[in-house]
């Protein structure tokens, strides 16, 4: 059964303050081993990787040529796929696509009046590194998601890292492969992917080392990713999946309830440590939606699953209000957050902190996961406070343009000699005023 809580109980900041630690990730337990496991990769390349492997994911590659993903392998899925399925990917890839274009940044110059020229240049990437999941379940769509806002930005050579438990790749993940033109992929998963991406792997049929690492992972990924961030660039780091929904009470609503059930169920059964969470204003509506959870999960396959996430780490909260609801909800910072109130775009501007806002009744989060084309690679655990969405930022790097002529550095450096002078930075006075003597 979920959690039932009220805010008008004596004990509730208690129980709401370990909620918000949903997102608590115990790396300090597992970061000596991925510190092994990095080190092993950093110092002994394809053996390492090998052995890693074989260790984790249940087969026993004799070359590290076997880990490979070749492309006849993926156009063979692709061609082997239903027409309807096929369909579909292509759609998705089309609207991912088309969002993601309208986030590129541009270089831009400004001229001032005195000859000096500022701006930015935008620059990608040389190489990205992709981790996709695939231990409980694969997930082409996490491909989509990652590989699309590269293409965008202009990415040249674009590595994929997957598991492949038993050596049994899954079909559609190649398809997808196919369709984003993927050259070069390979089975390797864990903490052993993200170290073969951050220092490469020497040796003929080996790695190159990426400049950023994307896509979401377990704790072991989220810990190595950490730990290789300066080596190269992270996406972010995040956690199990999560769904929080504002739900008002209105006449309008009231008939919300299978809805609400399944778009939390919808998250919940991600993961075991996936957080499923529900604010309403009305406790007979909140009543209403547990029960209706309880009689669902009987009818999933991954019933395990959902049930102990929705019985761990899910909650339904009553308040007193909308604006007590959305305080609560902005403190969560949940990574998917859906919005049922009669007038949602009103208190758009009151919700600060979200990975993605689904507005209205016919927007379910997995519309968000698949097809809308914003893309699922969010910020989770309360991380949505400071992090922003999988973008084709990510795989861009910014230089500053300063160009100054002889009327600009007449008129500022006076003062530019006079602030490096203060700070006792000699050098930096002089190289600019030995210009001034020149004019």
């Amino acid at each position: 059964m979920i959690t039932l809580l009220k805010s008008s109980e004596s004990n509730f900041k208690e129980s709401f303050d370990a909620l918000l630690m949903r997102g608590a990730m115990d790396i300090n337990n597992v970061e000596g081993r991925v510190k092994e496991l990095l080190n092993a990769i950093k110092t002994q390349g394809q053996e390492a990787v090998i052995a890693q492997v074989a260790r984790f994911d249940n087969w026993n590659p004799k070359s590290f040529l076997e880990l490979k993903i070749t492309q006849e392998e993926m156009e063979c899925a692709y061609s082997n796929l239903d027409s309807a399925l096929k369909n579909a990917l292509q759609l998705a890839y089309e609207r991912i696509y088309a969002f993601h274009a309208k986030q590129k940044p541009k270089t831009w110059l400004d001229f001032e009046d005195n000859g000096n020229i500022l701006g930015q240049k935008v620059t990608p990437v040389d190489r990205a590194g992709l981790y996709i999941p695939g231990g409980k379940a694969a997930y082409p769509s996490s491909l989509l998601m990652n590989v699309i806002p590269a293409l965008v930005a202009g990415v040249k050579e674009i590595v994929v890292c997957t598991p492949t438990p038993e050596n049994k790749p899954n079909a559609l993940l190649l398809a997808a492969m196919h369709l984003c033109g993927i050259k070069e992929s390979y089975k390797i998963g864990g903490a052993s992917a993200v170290g073969a991406l951050a220092y490469g792997v020497s040796g003929q049929d080996g790695i190159q080392k990426v400049d950023v690492i994307t896509g979401p992972g377990n704790i072991y990924v989220a810990t190595a990713k950490k730990l290789v961030f300066g080596e190269v660039n992270i996406d972010m780091i995040a956690g199990p999946s999560e769904i929080g929904i504002l739900h008002e009470s209105t006449d309008k609503a009231e008939g919300n309830v299978e809805y609400v059930a399944w778009d939390l169920l919808s998250q919940a059964e991600h993961d075991e440590m996936a957080s499923a969470i529900l604010i309403t204003t009305n406790e007979s509506f909140a009543q209403a939606v547990a029960k209706q959870i309880d009689r669902l999960l009987k009818t999933l396959p991954r019933k395990e699953i959902a049930s102990k996430s929705i019985n761990e780490r899910g909650a339904i909260i009553v308040t007193q209000n909308l604006e007590q609801s959305l305080e609560l909800m902005n403190k969560i910072a949940p990574e998917h957050l859906e919005v049922f109130v009669d007038n949602p775009l009103e208190i758009l501007p009151k919700i600060k902190h979200a990975g993605a806002i689904f507005i209205g009744e016919n927007t379910p989060e997995p519309i968000g996961d698949y097809i809308a084309g914003p893309n699922h690679t969010l910020p989770t655990g309360g991380s949505a406070k400071f992090f922003s969405p999988l973008s084709t930022e990510h795989f861009m790097k910014k230089s500053s343009i300063i160009s100054f002529s002889k009327q600009g550095i007449m008129q500022l450096g006076k003062e530019c000699g006079i602030l490096a002078h203060t700070e006792g930075l000699d050098a930096h006075q002089n190289a600019v005023s030995i210009r001034l003597k020149l004019f």
